[in-house]
């Protein structure tokens, strides 16, 4: 397994709407293992193939304490909705920006597990809010599209801000390394 890049708002590439996984096979297997490994890393309850590059309709959620509740949902299509939640929302590709966003609290979704078996099931409370969002992502749609104009733009300065002072804490060394010729 190996950690992915996880893509970071304003980034383009978040707003590519994924395509229906069609193969199931060994290679969809690693994706699967290596978004859960970079989703515990972040960490994270939930990932989206989109968040990671991978623009295929996959997503990821495990919202349990003790990280052993593993979901896996392709291709997922919600079928019923009921019921209201306001709930603070992250996202691993807005790195430290939480708001309140409204969603159903309850929905009914069908989806392919890894193996392309169908199966329906019906979410509450943090699960069902985690899987829309996830799915948010699938359509290129992030949480920070429920906010205001304002408050976007303010989210999006602060995070390039982030960004160059991440860069600038880890220059490269004042003086060249200099290596042996061989």
């Amino acid at each position: 397994m190996s950690l992915l890049t996880i893509l970071e708002y304003p980034d383009p590439r978040l707003r590519t709407r994924a395509e229906p996984v069609t193969v199931f096979d060994d290679a969809l297997g690693r994706q699967i293992d290596d978004m859960f490994e970079t989703m515990y890393a972040a960490p994270g309850i939930g990932l989206a193939a989109t968040q990671v590059d991978y623009h295929r309709q996959l997503i990821v959620i495990d919202t349990s304490e003790t990280k052993d509740d593993r979901r896996v949902f392709i291709n997922p299509l919600i079928l019923e909705r009921s019921g209201t939640a306001v709930t603070e929302e992250g996202c691993l590709s807005v790195p430290g920006v939480f708001d309140e966003v409204q969603r159903a609290s309850n929905v009914r979704v069908r989806a392919r597990d890894r193996h392309g078996i169908e199966f329906e099931q019906d979410l509450e409370g943090i699960l069902a809010v985690c899987l829309q969002h996830e799915m948010d992502h699938l359509e290129g749609k992030l949480f920070v599209d429920y906010l205001s104009d304002l408050k976007r733009e303010r989210i999006r300065k602060k995070l390039d801000k982030d960004r160059k002072a991440r860069a600038t804490s880890n220059p490269l060394p004042a003086t060249p390394v200099r290596v042996p010729a061989l």
